[in-house]
């Protein structure tokens, strides 16, 4: 409960984020959830999840009790990632490195353009 609100009519909470322009809806038969970050599965069976929409943005509110499990070995080698060409020749020019060089700092920084021109850049200054 929101403090300085006492109790809370639902049916007036409603009403008043209708007039804010909040929709919120209840989304059913959701039978699980799942969160993953580079290390970790957050995984919700049976959740409750709730979509509020206000402004164009969409906000789900997940309830549940999470099983977490460790992650391993779900991320592909480096020798297997595919690099698009055009990304190869975009590092070059903007680094004046070879196609090995490109390939390579691409490979290591996850395909990432951008994170292999500075890769590049800062090794040379």
């Amino acid at each position: 409960m929101m403090p300085g609100m006492g109790r809370v009519n639902p049916r007036q909470l409603k009403q008043a984020m209708k007039r804010l322009g909040i929709k919120s809806e209840e989304i059913e038969d959701v039978e699980e959830v799942v969160i993953r970050t580079r290390s970790k599965e957050y995984i919700i069976r049976d959740a409750s999840v709730t979509l509020m929409e206000m402004q164009g943005q969409k906000t789900f509110q997940v309830l549940g009790e999470p099983e977490i499990v460790g992650r391993t070995n779900m991320t592909p080698k480096a020798e297997e990632t595919k690099i698009p060409e055009e990304d190869v020749r975009l590092v070059m020019d903007q680094t004046g490195c070879s196609d090995e060089e490109a390939t390579k700092a691409l490979r290591e920084c996850g395909g990432q353009p951008a994170e292999a021109i500075l890769k590049i850049m800062s090794s040379r200054g």
